[in-house]
């Protein structure tokens, strides 16, 4: 019988983080196209509320990347053993194609937020995604 190997715990954490923040920064262009307009927060009218649709960006972003760093931090440390189906690869393979065509099909047209307030959204989701994907993987990893 073979002894199942293992990648190292920091290869499992990079990659699960790289790629929580591509998932969270594909969510916030797709919010962006459908109006989920994450720079909502730092609009200057005097006496309005944050817009709901800021809150539920924020919220699903951070939600995309935790979740995202998570399941890919589970996925590679499961890879190596090959305890992965051949119907999650399959299914895993579709999901991610049909993301990335989403996304570049969102960001080919123009955009529906101010560039200066756009490229600060961009940002604050790029940080808020890579946080969230950090803390995803290494909770998986700790469980392990």
């Amino acid at each position: 019988m073979s002894e199942t190997t293992y990648f190292p715990r920091r290869l499992i954490l990079a990659g699960a983080v790289a790629a929580g923040v591509l998932l969270a920064l594909a969510m916030h262009m797709l919010g962006a196209r459908i109006g989920l307009d994450l720079s909502g927060l730092w609009r200057n009218d005097a006496g309005a509320f944050m817009p709901a649709g800021s809150a539920l960006a924020w919220w699903l972003i951070a939600t995309v990347g935790f979740s995202g760093g998570y399941f890919i931090a589970n996925i590679m440390h499961s890879a190596v053993s090959g305890q992965i189906p051949k119907r999650m690869q399959q299914f895993l393979i579709v999901m991610g194609v049909l993301l990335l065509a989403g996304t570049g099909q969102a960001i080919s047209g123009p955009s529906p937020v101010p560039s200066v307030s756009g490229a600060l959204a961009g940002t604050a989701a790029l940080c808020l995604g890579a946080l969230m994907a950090f803390c995803g993987a290494n909770f998986a990893l700790r469980k392990t």
